[in-house]
């Protein structure tokens, strides 16, 4: 059958296109992603872990543990803003970075009470800065680096949460030690 000569003047109707910018069938994912990231579904948030945590206990190493709190935070920022930079490297590229010192302060002390609060301002923008790649609907989470061993959006996005996670709850355990957790 032929289409009629009405039906040859109707305008097509749009389909959606797989590649077009205004389709993304990974916004699903991509908000799980980003609610995962952002922490409190099944755990404590990061705000919350270091929240109201006294400047005088901040560089204290309790009995039997390796560090202190200023460490943990420190590694936290540390180890994020390598996993963003090895998922959108700076120009340049991608450096490695050696494990553990470079991702460990040595000091269990911040070096400055200001210390504390720019390496959680930090972390703060380095999150931000990667949600902004998972919500580009350009940026496809299954899609291997052209660097690395097959790493992709959502290995790395996986491992921040991951990773964060471990840490967040052994500031929480850090903090009942010095008695300064009370939720």
């Amino acid at each position: 059958m032929s289409a009629t000569p009405a039906e040859k003047s109707k305008p097509e109707k749009s389909r959606p296109d797989k590649n077009s910018p205004t389709t993304d069938d990974q916004a699903a994912l991509r908000k799980q992603l980003i609610d995962l990231l952002q922490g409190g579904q099944a755990h404590v948030t990061f705000e919350d872990a270091i929240a109201d945590l006294p400047a005088s206990l901040r560089g204290t190493v309790p009995p039997k543990l390796p560090y202190s709190a200023w460490q943990l935070l420190e590694h936290l920022r540390i180890a994020q803003r390598d996993i963003l930079n090895f998922s959108s490297p700076p120009t340049g590229g991608y450096h490695p970075m050696r494990w553990p010192q470079d991702y460990w302060p040595r000091s269990p002390e911040p070096s400055t009470v200001e210390a504390w609060d720019h390496s959680i301002q930090m972390i703060h923008v380095d999150r931000k800065t990667f949600i902004a790649l998972i919500e580009n609907p350009k940026s496809d989470l299954y899609k291997p680096f052209r660097w690395g061993d097959g790493q992709n959006l959502l290995r790395e996005a996986l491992l921040i949460a991951d990773h964060n996670a471990y840490h967040l709850g052994e500031l929480i355990v850090l903090r009942r030690l010095l008695g300064a957790w009370h939720k």
